[in-house]
């Protein structure tokens, strides 16, 4: 949990959510924003308009002798002689003698504008939203005016224009807008994954690296890297030292340990050599014991400390040829037969050299000891795994018998010589990897022992 009580998630994930929501966020109050400033220009614009038509009737407006208002001259726009075109005007007379629409355009055909019964100020301009002609909503303009001539007559002049003329340019411009804004959007979004993308580069290039010294490639990280990105290298890289220099004083303790407990037990088995007796048989089997006993637990020490460093790489044809050529001198005189069968390429065991020639070389001895004629060797990657497969032609073992050889100091034959750890270490070792060696019968009829481990 971090610090918000959320879980952690894809830093990737949350840089593009956090991007999103300000690109989404920032965008629509922008939209907002433009569409009510436009909204606004364009009332302005219309008002603008109808004030213009307004004074441009209050300036053509006259009077006959008998006092009866007219006009001058038509007013300029030919929308007012058009029927139903959305602009038109209209005089009433107000006061005792009322009497609306004494004039009216031509454009209102043969409707009357109906407007609210308020009397505004000489002068004094009121807008109203009405129905006008064709049941369209209108917006008009008025003004009171009293003629010097007939002081007694006040008018009211009144223009007015479809109200579409005004919301028709904002729905267009909110849709233009619309569209623009979510271009914009797509873009930017397009740009903040490339952004991420680019930005987390070198995090995929340092887990790539990682890698390489996890598989044993390499033993530290070599690239040079942003500077946001450069401290945990460097920590990175002294922590890959730091596990080294611990896993060489454990070994050079370990090798200490060893000379320093195997000298004594030495000195006692060779006292005991020299001498006859029940005691001294005693003391030969104990020292036997005890040597036994410290090779085991020293291998498992230091396969143990070998897990533990990453960059570990252990190329493994080489060593089974090796193997094999020490294999054939040590029992040329049986003429055994013994083959490889390896997979195309170089495949590596990731761990330690020592650890492997220690988990073959028991596996191939057993083989050749109780091989007739062949021993079959066969290397191959199956998923990151080394598998390695040593088949004999040997009597091989019963079901019950292949888990229980894997127990210390079990052995198969106790005419047969060895110290019946040799399996147990195997194990050991294999698990500490995280593999695993298991027995099958083999197909000639001997044993086939499978050998799996990590591959580098």
């Amino acid at each position: 949990m971090n610090m918000f009580g959320a879980p952690p998630g894809s830093l990737r994930l949350r840089l593009l959510a956090g991007s999103l929501v300000w690109i989404l966020g920032t965008l629509t109050v922008t939209g907002f924003v433009l569409a009510d400033l436009f909204r606004h220009h364009v009332a302005e614009r219309f008002e603008a308009e109808l004030r213009i038509h307004l004074d441009q009737l209050t300036a053509n407006l006259d009077f006959a002798i008998d006092g009866t208002p007219q006009l001058r001259a038509e007013l300029s726009d030919p929308r007012l002689q058009k029927p139903y075109s959305g602009l038109y005007w209209q005089i009433d007379r107000t006061g005792d003698g009322a009497l609306p629409a004494v004039l009216r355009s031509r454009s209102q055909w043969d409707t009357t504008l109906r407007v609210p019964p308020d009397s505004p100020a000489d002068g004094e301009l009121h807008v109203h939203r009405i129905v006008g002609p064709d049941r369209a909503h209108v917006v008009m303009m008025e003004r009171v005016v009293r003629p010097a001539a007939f002081p007694d007559q006040p008018l009211r002049l009144i223009v007015a224009a479809d109200e579409r003329a005004m919301t028709d340019p904002v729905r267009e411009f909110v849709g233009l807008l619309a569209i623009a804004l979510g271009v914009l959007a797509a873009g930017l979004v397009v740009a903040a994954v490339l952004q991420v993308s680019v930005g987390l580069a070198p995090l995929r290039r340092l887990r790539s690296a990682l890698g390489e010294v996890r598989d044993g490639r390499t033993r530290r990280l070599n690239d040079a890297y942003p500077n946001e990105v450069q401290p945990l290298v460097d920590e990175l890289n002294a922590l890959l030292q730091h596990d080294a220099e611990v896993v060489t004083r454990a070994r050079t303790q370990a090798g200490n340990l060893a000379h320093a407990v195997k000298t004594p037990l030495a000195v006692l088995g060779n006292a005991a050599a020299c001498e006859d007796g029940p005691l001294a048989r005693l003391v030969a089997e104990q020292v036997a014991t005890a040597r036994r006993q410290v090779d085991y637990h020293l291998a498992r020490a230091r396969a143990a400390a070998a897990v533990q460093v990453p960059g570990m790489r252990t190329a493994v044809l080489p060593l089974v040829e090796s193997l094999v050529r020490v294999m054939k001198r040590l029992h040329a005189e049986r003429d055994l037969e013994i083959a490889i069968e390896a997979c195309a390429g170089d495949p590596a065991f990731r761990g330690e050299e020592q650890d492997f020639q220690e988990m073959l070389g028991n596996l191939v001895d057993n083989a050749c000891k109780w091989a007739r004629h062949r021993v079959e060797i066969r290397v191959a990657v199956e998923r990151h795994q080394l598998v390695i497969v040593v088949e004999d032609d040997g009597p091989g073992l019963a079901a019950p018998e292949r888990e229980s050889v894997f127990g210390r100091g079990v052995r198969a034959d106790e005419r047969t010589p060895g110290s019946g750890l040799g399996l147990a270490i195997v194990r050991d070792l294999a698990q500490l990897y995280g593999g695993d060696v298991r027995l099958d019968p083999a197909l000639a009829g001997g044993l086939r022992v499978v050998l799996t481990l990590p591959a580098a």
